[in-house]
């Protein structure tokens, strides 16, 4: 069932968004060899506790950590530990969620370590693109299909994979609500968009083939090629004016990443 959200539960939503961009900005901006995805974690949770906010990943299924930390051939849900020790040359998706008054804030983005490669730099513009092309379809009378059609045929037409297995959601006071939000479909097909509604468009494209596997830790989605992914999301309100993101900071940026800083 979708849950249609009143304009002043979206403007309440707002809250929890701008927190967990805060700690997405804060944490990428630590993110330089020699750093582990513990101490992301530690301080994503830092930020997060700080500011009267709950970390929404913490405990959720049973996750550990506050954020999620994918590096490399990691596509999501990447579990932050002692032991992963960021390298020059690494991409790293980092995903926040924080919870505030009951009304969960959910975003991710691709941050570089050091320099990476031009092809690992190219597959993060382009599913930074992903995530505008997905947003620009949210608008009412569209159809879920649209946002899906906009995020694969961008990353289609560069050769890169767009997972199946894993889509975006639905997201109010629950982290995954009704509906799914794929990175692939039809143009005019699956749920009409109506005002009101709050979606996770979230964009995880692959350098090469878009088949995974789950790791022996029963959480981090690798790809079966051992080649990169990347991974971008942001929280978005359905309005009679258009998309509005509510993971946004005070200026209402959300897409000012250029060469791996967000």
């Amino acid at each position: 069932m979708i849950k249609i959200k009143s304009s002043d539960e979206i403007e309440q939503m707002k809250v929890a968004g701008a927190l967990s961009k805060t700690a997405l900005r804060r944490v990428g901006a630590l993110v330089r060899p020699g750093v582990s995805t513990f101490e992301l974690d530690q301080l994503a949770e830092q930020i997060i506790r700080r500011h009267g906010g709950i970390p929404a990943f913490k405990g959720y299924g049973g996750f550990p950590g506050t954020v999620c930390a994918s590096v490399n051939d990691e596509v999501v849900h990447g579990i932050p530990n002692p032991e992963t020790i960021l390298r020059d040359g690494d991409i790293i998706s980092i995903d926040t969620g924080a919870i505030v008054d009951g009304w969960v804030g959910d975003n991710a983005w691709t941050f570089y370590c050091g320099r990476p490669s031009a092809e690992r730099r190219a597959l993060c513009e382009v599913t930074r693109d992903c995530l505008k092309a997905g947003i620009a379809q949210a608008l009412p009378g569209n159809r879920i299909g649209d946002i899906g059609h906009a995020v694969q045929s961008l990353a289609e037409s560069h050769g890169y994979g767009v997972l199946r297995d894993y889509v975006g959601h639905g997201i109010g006071r629950a982290m995954h609500e009704d509906p799914n939000v794929p990175n692939y479909g039809k143009p005019g097909r699956g749920v009409k968009l109506e005002v009101g509604m709050v979606i996770a468009i979230e964009p995880m494209i692959t350098l090469a083939s878009p088949r995974t596997l789950v790791g022996s830790d029963g959480w981090v989605v690798r790809t079966r090629d051992g080649k990169a992914a990347a991974h971008y999301e942001n929280t978005v309100a359905i309005t009679a004016d258009g998309p509005v993101i509510l993971t946004a900071d005070d200026q209402g940026s959300w897409c000012s990443m250029e060469g791996g800083v967000l």
